[in-house]
């Protein structure tokens, strides 16, 4: 069976490959352009309100101490 190429998708694929080349393959290089160009087109920017949020507010764990596991719910 022959596969049949999308032209625009493989318009994106080499979109992509070309901005990846260009910084080298470092995403936070090529994050940090994006973040520049979206700024300078006065572009509203997502921020998170914190980078890392621990999933239990005490950083403890809900899991016993003791090394057993508790059975599964069946």
């Amino acid at each position: 069976m022959k596969q049949t190429i999308d032209p625009v998708i493989e318009e994106i694929h080499e979109t992509r490959r070309e901005i990846a080349k260009r910084f080298n393959y470092d995403i936070g290089k090529i994050t940090e352009d994006a973040r520049r160009r979206q700024a300078l087109d006065g572009r509203p920017l997502w921020q998170p309100e914190s980078a890392n949020k621990t999933m239990h507010p005490s950083g403890g764990s809900t899991f016993p101490d003791n090394g057993e596991s508790s059975p599964a719910a069946g």
